[in-house]
């Protein structure tokens, strides 16, 4: 299996907004935590009137843990009643010259050519698609709306020897690393990273630990990629209008895997 070279450039996964590797989370509050969720399952990440977010989890069983090692696959993102799908197809042996990331709008597929600067507008909504490499790395933006940024990145040989992951030639688990930027949240947000910026949240991340880890696995559960049937769900498809968080800065992207890395550190925005 062969370590994908990732432009640095791309990299900061300790930011607030930020949803890496094993998945790793930097909240609006700066606080990092860990949201292990379940292989094969969606959960909705953010929840809000005109924007509802959901993961899926994509993961091995280790037999000495109770729980899975999972990584998010692909993204089923609603907004103006519409469905973007973002996605990493599943790889065996990685070469970041091929490209693994697959795009949908309403159902259709996206086609971009492989050079960083290529661009896809909607012309049925504010959408507009950027390769920010020539592979592998996506800027996504619905105008104020939310901003995103992808990338789709392997488990290397050395990832999984490291952390007991497990990863084999027959699949080095293609996965999406990103980072947010919101600008019009309300304060009833919800989700796994959405309620960091809800106006009431109250964080339960245990800092100082060597993994905080946030629970509500139940709480945060949908029944498919675009459902939003989660406890926790706002979505209606309208704006409604809100609070503004234009001063919360997407995070860059980090393409090495330290997976303890921010433990608890608080960011000043």
């Amino acid at each position: 299996m062969r370590q994908g070279i990732c432009d640095p450039i791309d990299v900061d996964c300790n930011r607030p907004g930020a949803l890496c590797q094993d998945p790793r989370f930097v909240g609006a509050d700066g606080l990092t935590f860990y949201f292990h969720g379940k292989k094969d399952s969606d959960f909705c990440i953010v929840s809000d009137s005109n924007l509802h977010i959901n993961a899926h989890f994509i993961g091995r069983r280790n037999p000495n843990l109770k729980r899975d090692f999972t990584w998010v696959q692909s993204l089923g993102i609603l907004f103006d009643n519409h469905r973007l799908f973002i996605g990493a197809n599943k790889t065996s042996t990685w070469d970041d010259s091929v490209d693994r990331l697959e795009l949908q709008f309403d159902g259709d597929s996206i086609i971009l050519p492989d050079r960083a600067g290529s661009q896809w507008k909607s012309k049925m909504s504010r959408l507009t698609i950027t390769r920010t490499r020539n592979t592998n790395a996506v800027d996504i933006e619905v105008k104020n709306n939310f901003k995103i940024k992808a990338s789709v990145v392997p488990i290397t040989e050395k990832d999984s020897m490291i952390h007991n992951y497990g990863i084999t030639q027959e699949d080095c688990f293609a996965h999406l690393d990103m980072s947010f930027k919101f600008y019009s949240l309300s304060g009833d947000v919800n989700g796994v990273l959405g309620q960091t910026y809800a106006s009431n949240y109250v964080s339960k991340i245990k800092v100082g630990v060597l993994m905080p880890v946030m629970g509500g696995q139940k709480e945060f559960s949908s029944s498919s990629l675009f459902s939003t049937d989660c406890a926790v769900a706002h979505y209606t498809g309208q704006d409604l209008g809100a609070n503004s968080y234009d001063n919360i800065e997407y995070a860059n992207l980090d393409c090495a895997s330290s997976a303890l890395g921010g433990r608890g550190v608080v960011c000043k925005r």
